[in-house]
């Protein structure tokens, strides 16, 4: 099995809804995504995917929709001041937790037909979150 792996650096805010921990109050993270390709082939490069590829196809859309936004869930009560004063924000169906954002990229590379085997963000130095299949 051969295998790739891209790491993209992104900012983003979140909190956590129904936590008792820190991660209630809003705050940000300066995050690492690592997205592993694999396949069992090489393409007629040589390639699982160029890197470039992953670039345009992942990045490209974390830049656009993750990179310095506030991701919350869709209940916060916090989204109307939000609206209100024009910032950049997203909604999720759940709390933006590592898992949940790490998820949400998996997705999306699956999305760009990638062979997308897992996906790790790392919101802290020493913390990550992975989701695979």
């Amino acid at each position: 099995m051969y295998r790739v792996t891209k790491q993209i650096h992104f900012c983003y805010g979140h909190r956590l809804l129904n936590y008792e921990g820190k991660c209630r109050h809003l705050h940000g993270h300066n995050g690492r995504v690592e997205i592993e390709l694999a396949s069992e082939t090489l393409d007629h490069r040589g390639m699982v995917v160029d890197f470039e590829d992953m670039k345009r196809a992942v990045q490209t859309w974390i830049d656009a929709t993750l990179d310095h936004t506030m991701l919350l869930n869709e209940k916060d009560p916090f989204l109307p001041a939000l609206k209100a004063a024009g910032e950049r924000y997203m909604t999720l169906a759940a709390n933006p937790t590592a898992e949940t954002i790490a998820r949400l990229i998996f997705d999306h590379a699956k999305s760009q037909n990638l062979p997308v085997m897992r996906v790790t963000l790392w919101e802290t130095p020493s913390s990550f979150a992975a989701y695979q299949l």
